[in-house]
């Protein structure tokens, strides 16, 4: 058996891996970075692959089942992961394969009819949520899921709207550096434009709160349905640790005309949470010009350097900062 390892594959290399995993009922997802591979006799016999801190596309030949070959790709891939960085990794698999990926000491952290999701920490998530910030309170307590790339005065609306109608309000930016601008700068500029409204905590998602950019459809058989197994997923993580670990029993969106995927959450959240106990309101969003405020109007204006356009769409801290970014 041979083992061989690299950087995402290109040209007779992937074109090798993309017809194994098809055989295998998967899908080559387009978000590797790295990708392990077993051969006998020249011919492939398992591969998994690693999308920053996230395992995928592992199969191995119905043929060479019980060798243990699955071992050796993740260990390959949890290797090359811990090099980059990558302390904790996140396994997303058929609910079916749990009993194996626990026996190489991942963990379930949520599980639906389609999907579970795993992670290489014995109650990360459960640690991850008691270390957030739990301001005492007695009242009504509420929260928004936002990524802000960058942080709007739509974005600023929709906090200080949900804020006047529950005691206290968790703001969860998301923690993914996936966006243009880095996790670390998006939740400081909303950190700064709440600043003056008392009853709001701003708080990280970690890797728990699932963006699109993160959630993998490789071995989903219809992909008509990948964003609402994507959604029920979030969701379920939401409501299984996050609303009950802070006491929130509501959950602010705004109206979504732009995005079709956005709406069709918002819509699956009105489903999905209020029997869970979790009240859904919908805030209608902010305009300006007689348009929707969006992070993606800002980011066009930026690129455009439209500095006056870009005074009424965003706080006074994001300007400043776009200002020295682009300076």
């Amino acid at each position: 058996m041979e083992l061989d390892f690299g950087r995402p594959y290109t040209g007779f290399a992937r074109r090798e891996v993309e017809a194994f995993l098809h055989k295998m009922e998967l899908d080559y997802d387009e978000g590797v970075e790295f990708t392990v591979t077993l051969w006998e006799n020249d011919e492939l016999i398992g591969t998994g692959s690693l999308d920053g801190g996230v395992l995928k596309c592992i199969a191995v030949d119905p043929a060479h089942q019980g060798e243990g070959l699955t071992a050796t790709i993740v260990s390959e891939l949890r290797r090359e992961a811990f090099s980059r960085g990558h302390e904790h990794l996140l396994l997303f698999t058929k609910p079916k394969n749990r009993a194996m990926f626990e026996d190489l000491y991942f963990y379930p952290i949520a599980e639906t009819a389609d999907m579970l999701l795993m992670e290489n920490v014995k109650n990360g998530i459960a640690d991850f949520v008691a270390s957030l910030e739990k301001p005492a309170c007695d009242g009504t307590v509420g929260c928004v899921v936002m990524n802000c790339n960058p942080f709007t005065l739509g974005h600023r609306y929709l906090v200080e709207t949900a804020a006047k109608q529950c005691d206290r309000l968790h703001v969860f930016v998301l923690s993914a550096d996936r966006s243009e601008f880095p996790a670390a700068d998006r939740r400081r500029l909303v950190s700064e434009g709440v600043a003056d409204l008392p009853n709001v905590t701003v708080q990280p998602t970690g890797d728990y709160l699932i963006s699109a950019a993160t959630f993998p459809a490789y071995f989903l058989k219809d992909k008509a349905r990948v964003d609402d197994i994507r959604c029920e997923l979030d969701l379920e993580i939401f409501c299984k640790y996050f609303a009950p670990a802070l006491g929130i029993t509501r959950r602010f969106v705004g109206t979504e005309p732009l995005s079709p995927v956005t709406a069709a959450y918002n819509e699956a959240m009105k489903k999905y949470l209020p029997p869970r106990g979790i009240e859904v309101t919908e805030l209608t969003r902010r305009e300006s010009g007689g348009e929707p405020i969006s992070a993606s109007r800002v980011r066009a204006l930026l690129k455009q350097r439209d500095f006056a356009a870009l005074e009424k769409l965003v706080p006074p801290t994001t300007l400043a900062y776009l200002k020295a970014r682009e300076a």
